[in-house]
């Protein structure tokens, strides 16, 4: 539609049909019996008849023939018979779920998650949706907090890179494409400092450290076209996010440029009431309306206030006109108003969801991003070898998430189910061992699992044949982990420990047979310093996805070589969390061999995280060399070329992630003690070498200065290229 058409249809619209746009309901409002709507969940969030059929969005809805069914009762009843958006959490695949965030951000692959995106938007679209909440760019430093899941890390310039990947994998050059959604980046703004690692809890930043870490990757989202935006549940300076009229005034659309669509978080708006910040509902839609949000999801804030303030001269329709023309706008862009149904498209949905070529890019998109953290040597399976797999997660379909619910466990493949497919039937065995979780934990809402169904006894008798199982072979494989509830939205923990009956269960194993491989599944980083002391081997996984059973049998026995890095540090206990590699600098840094007390440190354990961010193993071993510059000086327009050669020292090829890091020597704030600033995946044959190139820029040198400005400042640096962010040598240049 052309721009003038829709400016001629904004003003066509009554009040109340424009306040209805800003609406979004739960599809289930619209799958069920309308009476038992009305006279329920209706009535209860304060909405009318006219709401419902008016709403110009709906979310958690999916299916070619639902939707366009849904789409067309709607545009009968909607006076101007404009379209409604359907949007839907899509975190990391629709049918076909590929590794949680996370577990993307430990491939250092953009490029692959861009892919992964497409494959995600291409299976929504057909299935009817047009928007998916996704991706969420929330920095995230403290492992407690059990949404880091759906983050890609602790590094800003990472979150940075993969926010951009995600966002153009979705939307393409323009989402009203076929096969293509609009993105919504979330959480605005600062979701993922939440203290204590909380969820809901509040963040508390200084100015300079939000802008500095916490910006970044939103900024790039949003620069790379990002359609839509998603307020946060948090406070930022105090004030809620969604009625924070210079986070989302100012900072979002003055500093940042974002001039689409701004929705709530699930019922944000009307939380600011529980928040004290605002006295009523009343005031609540004012203030958000203020802040320019455009869309109140589920709730009635928006649709049973606004028309009234409006008449009451305590809010301008022009405020409404603004939020409501984004909103066409969108719908516009997708090409709602020429074809409602866009994709939608029941026939080519089954050929679509779950296809072979997006089976095969989880494959190998899980395989990119397993971390082998340690490895004596006994990877990879020696297949002549008598191997036991022992450990709940043996023959267990949950490895896709809990923030994959898109997606059906049926469909995933499980550990045994691949090995079977490799490994020789006579000599090896399967064995659950263990449920995932014993009775001494409490999964919310889930405490009718399967696993509080097994009896004592029944108990007693797993793990003995198991044991039995353990005891007769030549080494064992234990998958073991987090249960899939134990991580993501509202799934916040004290304690980073794998369940205590799978511990129990490791421990036992360990004593009959000392050739204990782990697979750790998890949706954030564990204590493993007893599994680490004990298993010759770990390999995380987190949980991979539809393809993991598979991904994971190409690692254990070589046919993939692990290549990942971790995106977020594995502390050595809950005591460091949060932690993160580039911390400032302190005035009494704890140096290596310094044996003084009054330094920054812990008595009882040490700085460093027992596994630390940018680290990860191979099957091979790779040699980097010193660092070369190309020059030792640079000017504000110039360029430094900073060179290592990597050579493959080891007896199989494999992929190296070399990682650039910068420090800044001095300047007018305390800075990092590092920073990284670039990345590359070299691929090398046995004995081979190449040399790995990174230009550095003044750009890449910025940072918010002492008076508030963002800028470079003169000065020496050090660049320092290794495998993790552990990395010293290096060579220094300045800027002139």
């Amino acid at each position: 539609m052309e721009k003038q058409k829709l400016q001629q249809l904004l003003a066509d619209m009554s009040l109340k049909e424009k306040v209805d746009q800003m609406l979004q309901l739960s599809g289930a409002f619209y799958l069920g019996d309308e009476n038992q709507v009305l006279t329920g969940p209706a009535r209860d969030m304060g909405l009318q008849k006219e709401d419902l059929e008016m709403a110009g969005s709906i979310l958690g809805a999916a299916g070619a023939k639902t939707l366009m069914r849904l789409q067309d009762d709607y545009m009968k009843k909607q006076p101007h018979h404009i379209p409604m958006l359907f949007m839907m959490d899509v975190i990391h695949g629709m049918k076909t779920i590929f590794p949680m965030p996370l577990a993307q951000g430990a491939t250092f692959h953009p490029e692959l998650s861009k892919e992964c995106a497409h494959a995600a938007a291409k299976e929504a679209s057909v299935m009817g949706l047009h928007v998916t909440f996704s991706p969420m760019v929330d920095l995230v430093r403290d492992a407690r907090w059990g949404r880091v899941m759906e983050s890609t890390g602790e590094d800003p310039y990472l979150n940075s890179c993969f926010a951009k990947a995600m966002v153009e994998g979705f939307q393409g050059e323009n989402p009203g494409e076929k096969g293509r959604v609009a993105s919504c980046v979330k959480h605005f703004a600062g979701y993922g400092g939440a203290q204590a690692g909380r969820d809901y809890n509040t963040v508390e930043l200084s100015e300079h450290t939000f802008r500095e870490f916490y910006l970044p990757a939103y900024q790039a989202g949003i620069d790379a076209g990002a359609e839509l935006v998603m307020t946060s549940f948090n406070t930022i300076n105090g004030i809620p996010a969604s009625t924070n009229k210079w986070l989302m005034r100012d900072v979002l659309r003055g500093e940042m440029g974002f001039d689409g669509v701004l929705i709530s978080d699930f019922s944000a708006i009307l939380e600011t009431v529980a928040h004290r910040s605002s006295a009523d509902e009343c005031e609540a839609a004012v203030k958000a309306l203020e802040a320019g949000v455009d869309i109140d999801m589920m709730t009635s804030v928006y649709s049973a206030n606004l028309c009234r303030l409006v008449e009451e001269g305590k809010v301008q329709e022009s405020l409404i006109d603004e939020a409501v023309g984004r909103i066409l706008e969108l719908k516009n862009k997708l090409g709602l108003f020429e074809n409602p149904y866009k994709d939608a498209d029941p026939e080519k949905e089954n050929e679509v969801i779950l296809c072979e070529e997006h089976r095969a890019l989880a494959r190998k998109t899980a395989a990119e991003s397993f971390v082998l953290l340690k490895n004596d040597g006994i990877l990879p399976l020696d297949l002549n070898k008598k191997i036991a797999f022992v450990g709940p997660y043996t023959e267990n379909q949950e490895i896709k998430s809990s923030w994959s619910f898109t997606g059906d466990a049926k469909d995933c493949v499980t550990v045994k189910s691949a090995a079977r497919e490799v490994f020789h039937p006579e000599r090896t065995s399967y064995h659950n061992g263990c449920p995932v979780i014993g009775r001494d934990v409490e999964l919310i809402g889930f405490t009718g699992t399967e696993e509080h169904k097994i009896s004592e006894k029944e108990l007693r008798i797993m793990e003995e044949e198991a044991l039995t199982l353990a005891k007769e072979a030549d080494l064992v494989v234990m998958p073991l982990g987090e249960h899939y509830l134990q991580s993501g939205e509202a799934s916040s923990r004290a304690m980073l420990d794998i369940p205590e009956i799978q511990m129990e269960l490791f421990r036992k194993v360990c004593r009959v047979n000392p050739n204990v491989v782990v697979v750790l599944f998890s949706g954030r980083p564990l204590d493993l310093r007893e599994i680490s002391a004990k298993a010759r081997a770990i390999l995380e996984v987190w949980f991979p996805g539809t393809e993991g059973g598979h991904a994971i049998v190409d690692v254990l026995t070589g046919k993939s070589n692990p290549s990942g890095k971790l995106p977020m540090s594995f502390p050595y206990c809950v005591g460091q969390v949060p932690v993160h590699y580039n911390e400032y600098s302190t005035g009494r840094p704890n140096l290596p061999g310094m044996k003084e007390k009054f330094r920054s440190k812990y008595l009882d354990i040490p700085n460093a995280p027992l596994y630390p961010f940018g680290y990860g193993l191979s099957y091979t071993d790779f040699e980097i060399s010193p660092v070369r510059l190309d020059q030792n000086q640079m000017d504000q327009e110039g360029t430094i070329t900073a060179r290592v050669t990597v050579k493959n020292i080891g007896n199989c090829s494999g992929t190296e992630v070399v990682q650039l890091y910068l420090r800044d020597n001095y300047s007018s704030v305390v800075r990092p003690v590092k920073e990284l600033k670039g990345f590359k995946r070299v691929t090398l044959l046995p004995g081979e070498e190449k040399e790995a190139v990174f230009v550095i820029s003044e750009e890449m040198l910025r940072f918010y200065r002492e008076d508030g400005s963002y800028g470079s400042e003169k000065g020496t640096f050090r660049v320092m290229i290794g495998n993790s962010s552990t990395v010293t040598d290096g060579a220094e240049f300045e800027l002139v």
